[in-house]
């Protein structure tokens, strides 16, 4: 009888140390695609001893195979960029709600789900930039962009992309389905070319002279401040920009951010490493590493993101913006933009 009481107590110290390594790690499926995103990993698992397993990914992709696995899912902690993405992810029920005090703190209401399924974690802002050897009297706001003085002078991405999705979703937001019709039948109007490839090409069509404006998000620009861009560095002086409606609205924002998996196997450490996220270290990381606006405010910007200088950032709650997302898409398909 001692020896069967002996062997399950051994059997129960196993369990618990197989437990305990387990513990000791994190399994993360990102979308973000940036290689400066390996110091935020690798002083994570400094600062804690938590291993970070990390799958990259498509975020639709990423997304599927939360729900194809299920329940036996390893992922722990889903990261991906964009409120309209953040979303999905929320409705194909991949993620679930956290109570944090830290995230509750630190992460503003506005950049975060009402249910607590996501939070973001940096910023871009998405603004207009404009050929200043051509353009006198650039738009100062969104609406302005579809004024038909600028026709044929527009470079802009198709509508399945996510940042525009999610700027159109903000706009039914603010002023209605109608006015965002309207502004999106005005953009269609005003291309210089059918939207092709990512902000970097709308930036480099303005050098190219093949546009004279250009919506795209900051960190692209920034990160030509920072580094050498092929196709913008060269040219940066020629490319003004504006952070429009700083009259009204503010400029538009948009997010990277994240959440604990639905079936989140290590859920204390995917909190954590959210959590870390939040810290002052990863918050400058996010902005020296990647040109971003930190989520946290009160945190210092890196110089090539001061150098856009400062401005009055759009305040909406992103969670009542994302369930505008759907209406976004319709209208995109009914003004025919491709």
């Amino acid at each position: 009888m001692l020896h069967r009481t002996s062997a399950i107590v051994a059997a129960a110290l196993v369990s618990v140390a197989a437990s305990a390594v387990m513990a000791q790690d994190v399994n993360i499926y990102s979308s973000r695609h940036y290689d400066t995103d390996d110091r935020l990993y690798s002083d994570f698992e400094e600062q804690t001893g938590i291993t970070v397993n990390r799958i990259e990914g498509n975020a639709d992709e990423l997304i599927a195979r939360m729900q194809a696995e299920g329940a036996n899912s390893p992922a722990d902690v889903l990261i991906t960029v964009d409120t309209s993405r953040l979303y999905r992810a929320k409705q194909a029920g991949v993620l679930q709600p956290v109570d944090s005090a830290v995230l509750e703190h630190r992460v503003p209401s506005y950049l975060q789900d009402a249910d607590n399924t996501w939070f973001g974690f940096s910023q871009r802002s998405r603004i207009i930039f404009y050929n200043k050897e051509a353009i006198a009297e650039p738009p100062k706001s969104y609406e302005a962009l579809a004024d038909p003085k600028y026709k044929g002078m527009i470079c802009i991405r198709s509508s399945n992309n996510t940042y525009n999705q999610t700027l159109l979703a903000a706009i039914i937001t603010h002023d209605g389905e109608d006015a965002a019709r309207d502004w999106a039948k005005g953009i269609v109007a005003n291309m210089a070319r059918d939207p092709q490839g990512g902000d970097t090409d709308q930036l480099r069509g303005l050098v190219s002279g093949e546009c004279d404006i250009a919506v795209s998000n900051t960190y692209y620009f920034a990160r030509s401040i920072r580094t050498e861009v092929e196709g913008i560095s060269e040219s940066r002086d020629k490319i003004g920009w504006i952070f429009p409606d700083q009259d009204t609205y503010g400029a538009h924002m948009n997010l990277s951010g994240g959440g604990v998996a639905a079936h989140a196997p290590n859920r204390e450490n995917a909190i954590k490493f959210l959590e870390y996220l939040t810290s002052d270290s990863a918050q400058k990381y996010f902005s020296s590493g990647n040109d971003e606006y930190p989520a946290v405010p009160g945190v210092g910007l890196s110089p090539s993101v001061a150098e856009l200088g400062f401005f009055r950032p759009d305040s909406v709650n992103l969670s009542v913006v994302a369930e505008n997302i759907p209406a976004a898409q319709k209208i995109f398909d009914e003004v025919g933009w491709r």
